[in-house]
């Protein structure tokens, strides 16, 4: 769980139907949009140079840059990674409209898929990104899109946007005294702000695909790499009723089918030069190695099961659950999206009973009377349930020292088998062991040559750690349901 014990500072909604739109919580792609066309003909690309100009820092982009790296886990340091990015960042740049704009990316240590731009020329891209691509062509499609958000002076136009609704949520909190109208304004206008107009996705993937081109890199690798998000994303959201392109960035991005029908048709718009490179087997050895998914010290999942090594706690989730760690909790969706749960850390003074806390009102339509006081694995607990319009909720509350650790599960009806789920995965909750503590290390892709006779089958069986395997395999190599592997060939198999 990221940053759970920053997390324990933050104010906790009392609405229901909030609880329920984070214990469903969307699953996003990448942070850009589409493909369109860009009409200019391919030209040979001067050779890459630095920028001879330097990233102007403003007081709004530190503060920005410093909350980037405490949302997605600081920096990834990785030379070899830092090494492949720079040098594709300066070939991107050579061959755009503007070599004098200077840039600075940042490879942050989240297994999100997720990359931005700053307007001062700063990019950010995840490992998680990074691990997903299969070469350096479908790499520079990202960066290139993100450079051109930041040539389109996009990046500037939203930060003025959001400094404009951060007076208006100011006034607002002003002028009223009831906490959750603040609240929902604020998550408003950050939710409405924190993404570009579809235009400007759009207008930002033709000069990507354009950049990329006169790059002489592959211009299909936007078209591949849209596609692996794609079902990367729909993977990650399990065999749930939550369909992650209607859930993509609130649908102001446009949706994926289409971004890849514009990479496309925007790739086709150039006579691929025959030197135009995917640069494929550089990639994969840069990104040998890399850790994949979450750090394991903040908090990680392994199947069903939760550990956060630092903490030094457990827990693992019901049969036909799939656990998410995110920012702000560990989400679990039932298979079909009948049952969820939220499991996270808040703040309650030493001196309240946690009773008292559950009954305290942060959330509405608690039945008192079926608060009680328990003892869970040796930890003082109380548990409590409510009601919603369409959900039931029981609630659990554990005090482990300082910190107090809440459950959540929400079910469209209340029956035997959602109250056990419940009941087990609370007293599933327990300390870590020396040992599991040690043992506790971060999954990493590791790159191998197919051997005669190997199958996706047989390599899926050496991936570690993860769910649906071969599925995962087949997304990770850009290996669509009929594909084969070829002997000889670099792929990437997920190991602990």
């Amino acid at each position: 769980m990221d940053g759970l014990v920053g997390r324990r500072k933050r104010g906790i909604s009392r609405r229901l139907w909030a609880v329920t739109l984070l214990v469903c919580a969307p699953i996003g792609l990448a942070g850009c949009g589409d493909m369109g066309r860009f009409q200019t003909a391919i030209t040979p690309p001067a050779a890459p140079a630095k920028p001879s100009r330097t990233i102007t820092a403003t007081p709004a982009s530190e503060r920005e840059h410093e909350r980037i790296l405490s949302s997605y886990g600081g920096a990834y340091d990785d030379p070899r990674l830092e090494t492949l990015v720079s040098k594709t960042v300066d070939r991107l740049v050579a061959a755009s409209d503007r070599p004098d704009q200077a840039y600075k990316v940042t490879i942050l240590n989240s297994g999100a898929v997720n990359a931005f731009a700053l307007p001062t020329g700063q990019l950010y891209v995840t490992r998680g990104l990074i691990a997903l691509a299969s070469d350096t062509s479908e790499l520079s499609s990202v960066l290139s899109h993100e450079m051109a958000h930041v040539l389109s002076k996009h990046a500037a136009m939203r930060e003025d946007q959001a400094r404009q609704a951060a007076i208006v949520a100011r006034v607002v909190s002003d002028m009223s005294n009831d906490p959750e109208i603040t609240a929902f304004t604020l998550a408003k206008s950050k939710l409405t702000m924190a993404n570009f107009s579809r235009d400007q996705e759009l207008q930002a993937d033709e000069m990507g695909v354009g950049i990329s081109a006169r790059a002489h890199f592959d211009p299909y690798g936007a078209s591949r790499f849209l596609t692996s998000m794609e079902r990367n994303a729909e993977l990650k959201a399990g065999r749930t009723s939550l369909d992650p392109r209607a859930q993509d960035f609130l649908s102001s991005h446009p949706a994926t089918p289409e971004r890849v029908s514009r990479a496309e048709a925007a790739a086709g718009q150039y006579s691929s030069p025959e030197n135009a490179e995917r640069d494929r087997e550089d990639y994969l050895g840069a990104i040998d190695n890399i850790v994949y998914g979450e750090d394991p010290s903040e908090g990680f999942v392994r199947g069903r099961r939760f550990l956060h090594p630092k903490l030094g706690f457990t827990f693992q989730a019901p049969e036909a659950f799939t656990l998410d760690n995110t920012a702000q909790a560990v989400i679990g969706v039932r298979e079909g999206g009948t049952q969820a749960m939220r499991f996270d850390v808040v703040r309650v003074p030493p001196e309240q009973t946690l009773g008292d806390y559950l009954n305290s009102g942060w959330m509405e339509s608690v039945d008192k009377s079926a608060t009680e006081e328990l003892t869970i694995n040796g930890f003082p607990a109380a548990s409590t349930v409510a009601k919603g319009d369409q959900w039931q909720f029981k609630v659990y509350a554990l005090r482990v020292g300082a910190d107090v650790y809440r459950f959540i599960f929400a079910s469209h009806q209340k029956t035997t088998e959602s109250e056990r789920n419940a009941r087990e995965t609370v007293n599933s909750f327990r300390k870590l062991t020396l040992e599991e503590i040690q043992a506790a290390r971060p999954l990493r892709i590791k790159i191998i040559t197919v051997q005669p006779g190997d199958t996706v089958e047989s390599l899926s069986h050496r991936m570690a750690g993860v769910d649906h395997p071969m599925e995962r395999f087949r997304i990770l190599n850009g290996l669509d349901a009929r594909a084969q592997v070829k002997v000889r060939d670099k792929v990437k198999v997920v190991v602990d």
